[in-house]
């Protein structure tokens, strides 16, 4: 949030001063988090306690409102990825944006403070605090630096996020009055609210109030209707850091407040929310491949793979788990390469439609070689991370119900059939228009080659993100 400000006051002096500065800031971040994870690496996959830091001061404690941060394997391994792509973010931006790039880098670095808080608040005031810091900048950024019909997408996603997220804030106040009556203690602190008892209806409504927020965020069908609109018209890091980041919010929700504070109602959702996910998983991928748009495109596959996260989230089993977790992490990397990708196309061409491209992989044999490993991931490949998320998703559910998972199971197809039509169409097939178009250049070759590596790497060793959420895991199964 510090170099946030102050890349806007540097940007109002030379535009080379803000993004340098916004580099260094977040390359400092994610230095820390890379030394953090090294030197505790041991005790992160093997312990067996969930909680790896936990720092609490007092904020205002007239109304039980504390700054209470923790963090926990699934924080950890979500806080590397928001950082990880808020480094990307800011390189690929680098010639992309050339208007107010003191204010753009401002509302980038608080997207990526926001996104990091939500991860690691465990109080519910401060928890929703930075809830609405992701929203605003994410508004700004689509309707400021977005494409033909930014304002548009710019109101639609602040409408969806803020409706919804007021509705979870009712919901925290009705847990919050409700504890401190049953208690009589007030506070928002999320270890004092674990087990606060409700009547059965009070519980569902409450729930309700949450489930909305992140379904929305997620997004979930039908709640999805922001999503493609704010994909397409935001520009490629507000792409990026959609797709790879403020969807894992809403996962991150249902999993951190939705399902231990609500036990019981969450048992009684569970089969709909299995249904919901297969619905996703399907819808999200008969829309993909029906648009012409390539980064519309790419938004619906967003449907379909959290689709698989919903499908996980309400088997309530291990693996079932380690498949969501997983999902969340190479979704973010898959998803965001392709976004990138888009992107880098549409600096060349100024078009996303499908149609006035084909045969383009002899002029651009790079760009058409890392379009083809990310294509392949989203289908889920064996050997690319994806594969691995999705096999433990379907592995869980099945033991869950075994007629819900047969179906979504269709959607692997769907996804191969979506995923190869975005490079066949693109990079194969008879040219449809000459095109003067270089080649990925250094700074594009680190950008995506970085993504090619994790991507490899999750596919044939995840098992370090899977031990380190392990305790996180059997805590969240443990209240059910």
């Amino acid at each position: 949030m510090l170099g946030g400000a102050v890349a806007w006051i540097a940007g109002s002096f030379n535009q080379h001063y803000a993004r340098n500065i916004s580099l260094v800031t977040v390359l400092i971040g994610f230095v820390i988090a890379l030394v953090y994870t090294a030197t505790n690496y041991v005790h992160i996959t093997t312990s067996t306690t969930q909680w790896l830091v936990d720092y609490k001061s007092n904020w205002i404690p007239a109304y039980g409102i504390s700054f209470h941060l923790a963090m926990d394997g699934l924080s950890l391994i979500l806080i590397l990825l928001t950082l990880f792509l808020g480094v990307l973010s800011v390189l690929i931006s680098w010639k992309e944006i050339k208007e107010r790039t003191g204010f753009y880098y401002f509302n980038l670095l608080w997207i990526l403070a926001g996104v990091i808080g939500v991860f690691t608040a465990v109080d519910l005031f401060l928890f929703y605090f930075f809830w609405e810091i992701m929203l605003i900048p994410m508004y700004f950024l689509i309707g400021i630096w977005g494409h033909e019909r930014k304002i548009y997408a710019a109101y639609k996603f602040f409408i969806y996020t803020q409706a919804s997220g007021l509705l979870m804030f009712l919901a925290i106040l009705g847990l919050y009055y409700i504890h401190g009556k049953t208690t009589g203690t007030y506070s928002f602190d999320y270890f004092d609210l674990l087990g606060t008892k409700f009547e059965p209806a009070m519980g569902f409504l409450l729930m309700s109030g949450f489930l909305l927020a992140f379904a929305v965020k997620l997004p979930v069908v039908p709640l999805h209707n922001w999503l493609p609109d704010a994909h397409t018209q935001a520009p490629t890091a507000g792409s990026l850091i959609l797709a790879g980041l403020l969807l894992k919010t809403g996962a991150y929700g249902i999993i951190r407040f939705a399902i231990p504070f609500f036990p019981q109602a969450a048992h009684v959702f569970a089969p709909y929310g299995m249904i919901i996910g297969t619905i996703g998983i399907l819808y999200g991928a008969k829309l993909a491949f029906s648009q012409t748009d390539l980064k519309r495109l790419v938004a619906y596959t967003s449907v379909s793979h959290m689709g698989f996260v919903m499908l996980g989230v309400w088997a309530f089993n291990d693996l079932a788990y380690q498949g969501v977790v997983m999902q969340m992490v190479t979704h973010g990397i898959s998803t965001g390469a392709l976004f990138i990708l888009v992107g880098f196309m549409y600096e060349r061409t100024h078009t996303r439609d499908i149609n006035s491209f084909g045969g383009l992989w002899a002029q651009v044999p790079k760009l058409g070689s890392m379009m083809l490993i990310f294509a392949l991931a989203s289908l889920g490949l064996p050997g690319l991370g994806n594969f691995i998320a999705e096999f433990l998703v379907l592995s869980g559910s099945f033991k869950a119900n075994m007629v819900i998972t047969s179906i979504a199971s269709i959607g692997l197809v769907l996804g191969t059939i979506y995923s190869l039509r975005i490079f066949q169409r693109v990079f194969q097939g008879p040219k449809l228009k000459e095109w003067s178009m270089p080649d990925l250049s250094w700074r594009e070759v680190i950008v995506i080659g970085s993504l090619v590596l994790v991507i490899f790497w999750l596919g044939f060793y995840p098992q370090p993100v899977i031990n380190a959420v392990k305790p996180v895991i059997t805590n969240v199964l443990g209240y059910l």
